[in-house]
């Protein structure tokens, strides 16, 4: 008895440190939207740093310092605070990440899980090479579209683990969705694809392109070109900041990310629609709820970045709302493999 209490004790410590990450991680996540969105991503010409400093130079002799040494990138402080208020988010989620795997290793005996925090600092490593490769090769679409994507995976890795870690079962089991486990995982796949789309499209400087619904402005299937829209390798550029992709490959990118939406929507909606119907458990039937709903505020933002032409807070939302759609997805998901 007492040494299932010890083990209980220490996943519900543990289980703490993760919620606190995974806050972390969406924080981390609306700041790197910010940055992106705010053209800041070389607000800072080097990494880990900002023009050789710990933070970001303000005085005038250290803005001449800055000067001196990144001639080709004036100080413009703004910009560089953005950067790295976002590094200093995504250092300490890191270092937490590193904790909660000594704590998840100290414990292992326990019952403490070793390999999704294992993952999460073979992630976070990666994640920390993929924000210099952003800084060092100027913005590289690939670069940025994968330093967005491994936000995505840290969340949600994080959040696997947080599930792991809780001690639920499902009332009543409603043994009857279990048919539907292939099809929510196919539902995270389509939605995966579509972030990696939304990924691609911010990257290569394509959201505005495209300013009529529901597609695209008229002519748009002319301009359709798959020629170079989606090339992971680029050609070599001093920088790529502002994009280099002509008007016709952009259009390309824009238009396969608002087909990838409607055809996003319509899945997760009648996923969720089938669920509700099917569900004899309260708990399911919430989870589709939360779905369709996160699902329509998503969607309503996708309109009103286009209605509006790409307000900062709609924006950002957007990459923050697509998040919490993924979380109430793996919920389902999860659910129906582990707690039924």
């Amino acid at each position: 008895m007492r040494s299932s209490n010890t083990s209980f004790n220490n996943n519900f410590s543990t289980r703490k440190l993760v919620l606190v990450a995974i806050l972390l991680a969406i924080v981390v996540i609306t700041l790197g939207a910010y940055t992106r969105l705010t053209h800041a991503g070389l607000g800072c010409p080097d990494w880990p740093g900002c023009y050789g400093f710990l933070d970001v130079p303000e005085t005038v002799a250290k803005i001449e310092q800055a000067e001196a040494a990144f001639p080709e990138r004036p100080v413009e402080p703004e910009k560089a605070w953005n950067e790295m208020i976002h590094r200093y988010f995504a250092g300490s989620l890191g270092l937490l990440i590193v904790l909660i795997f000594i704590l998840s290793f100290k414990h292992r005996e326990q019952g403490n899980p070793l390999f999704l925090p294992a993952l999460l600092v073979a992630t976070v490593v990666f994640q920390a090479a993929l924000g210099m490769w952003t800084v060092t090769m100027k913005l590289m679409p690939i670069v940025v579209m994968g330093h967005l994507l491994g936000g995505f995976v840290t969340l949600c890795l994080l959040y696997l683990l947080f599930l792991r870690l809780t001690p639920y079962r499902v009332p009543g089991g409603d043994f009857n969705l279990r048919k539907y486990q292939k099809l929510a995982w196919l539902g995270v796949v389509i939605l995966a694809l579509q972030i990696a789309l939304g990924g691609w499209t911010s990257s290569n400087y394509a959201a505005l392109v495209c300013t009529q619904l529901p597609i695209c402005q008229d002519g748009w299937l002319e301009q359709l070109t798959f020629a170079n829209s989606f090339d992971l390798i680029p050609p070599v550029r001093d920088t790529y900041e502002f994009g280099f992709l002509n008007q016709a490959e952009r259009i390309t990118i824009h238009s396969m990310h608002r087909i990838g939406a409607i055809i996003t929507t319509l899945y997760l909606a009648w996923l969720a629609l089938s669920v509700f119907i099917n569900a004899q458990s309260g708990f399911f039937k919430r989870n589709a709820m939360v779905i369709a709903f996160i699902l329509s505020c998503q969607v309503a933002l996708g309109v009103s970045n286009i209605v509006f032409v790409l307000p900062l807070p709609v924006a950002v939302s957007h990459n923050v709302v697509a998040a919490l759609l993924m979380l109430s997805l793996i919920t389902l998901t999860y659910s129906l493999k582990r707690k039924i």
